[in-house]
Formats: structure tokens, C-alpha cells, sequence
């Protein structure tokens, strides 16, 4: 992560269970107690308050840019609106990643843009390779391409078991968002 840590890791939280967000976000929060600058990228998850917005912003040396619509995505029904978002999110990720002012970048949601076709693999793959050494990075998101696994250094997929989605559960303010 820094030149103290040694070379920063490729890192892929994915998968259909619950967590994936949440596991990058207990990353920033202990980077953060530790004093290491860090940048997040939400992809998909533009104009709404989701809980940790607020949290975030009050930690120091941690600062985040957020891109896409309140709404959710239909992937069988893509605007050019919703791809001008990711677009932008993908620019601002390669800014960050390659100034490397940041100890640790998160790319928050990147893999369901891939997934979607929102923006190019080629174009994500360049940006890990492209990467300062000392930068650490995670990609999250469901439907993980198998060419980002290969290159990743970390690979967890979250399993769902069971969820109460499954049940009519809706999402609940403060726990899934």
C-alpha cells in the first residue's frame, strides 16, 4: 500500500452474497486508522444518500466521487446517460489511480458496470496494469469477468446462502444502504 507496506495488491470482492461493499469499506476504515490516503470510486450509486456517504466524508485522508442515478440499472435497457456515468467514473478512477497521491483506490460496483457493458474490460484491465506499484486496489461488484480474477492478487467471492430478500425483505435503511 505505501512504499513502507511494500507493492500494493489487486484485490476482487464479488459474488451473489451480501458483503462485497461492506468488505472494501471495513478496508478503508482500518487504511484510514492507519494514516494511508484513500480515494473510492462508486460506480452505480450516483444521487442518493446510501449511509456511508456520511461517514466517509467526515474520516480523514479518505475523499470519494460518486457516478450514476438513483435508480437502478436495467442491464436489458441501458441509457447513454447511465454509460456516460460509468464512463466518467472510470476517467476519474484512472486519475486517481495513476497520480498516485493514493495509497489505496476502491472501485466500488466496477464489475456490475463491466457486467453491463457500461464501459470496456480492456479499459479496466489497462487501468490495473497501468497502476503505480505502491497503489492498492479493489474491485467490487457482482459478476466478476474471469480476466480481472486472473490478474487479481485477492479474489473472495461472497456466497449467499440465504437472504431475506428471498422472503419479500426490503432493504433497509442504515444496514443494506
Amino acid at each position: 500500500m505505501t512504499e513502507k507496506n511494500g507493492r500494493g495488491l489487486v484485490q476482487i470482492f464479488t459474488g451473489n452474497g451480501k458483503g462485497k461493499t461492506t468488505a472494501a469499506l471495513g478496508t478503508i476504515l482500518r487504511a484510514a486508522g492507519h494514516g494511508l490516503k484513500v480515494f473510492i470510486v462508486f460506480f452505480m450509486k450516483g444521487d442518493y444518500a446510501y449511509g456511508e456517504y456520511s461517514t466517509l466524508s467526515r474520516l480523514p485522508n479518505v475523499d470519494m466521487s460518486s457516478f450514476g442515478f438513483r435508480q437502478l440499472t436495467d442491464p436489458a435497457n441501458i441509457k447513454p446517460e447511465e454509460r456516460e456515468q460509468a464512463r466518467q467514473a472510470l476517467a476519474a478512477a484512472r486519475e486517481v489511480i495513476l497520480g498516485g497521491n493514493y495509497d489505496l483506490v476502491v472501485l466500488d460496483e466496477v464489475n456490475v458496470a463491466l457486467d453491463y457493458s457500461l464501459i470496456e474490460l480492456d479499459d479496466v484491465i489497462k487501468l490495473v496494469k497501468d497502476r503505480p506499484p505502491h497503489v492498492e486496489l479493489i474491485l467490487t461488484g457482482r459478476y466478476a469477468d474471469t480476466r480481472l480474477i486472473e490478474i487479481a492478487d485477492l479474489v473472495t467471492e461472497m456466497v449467499k446462502v440465504k437472504h431475506p430478500f428471498d422472503k419479500g425483505t426490503k432493504a433497509r435503511k442504515g444496514i443494506e444502504y
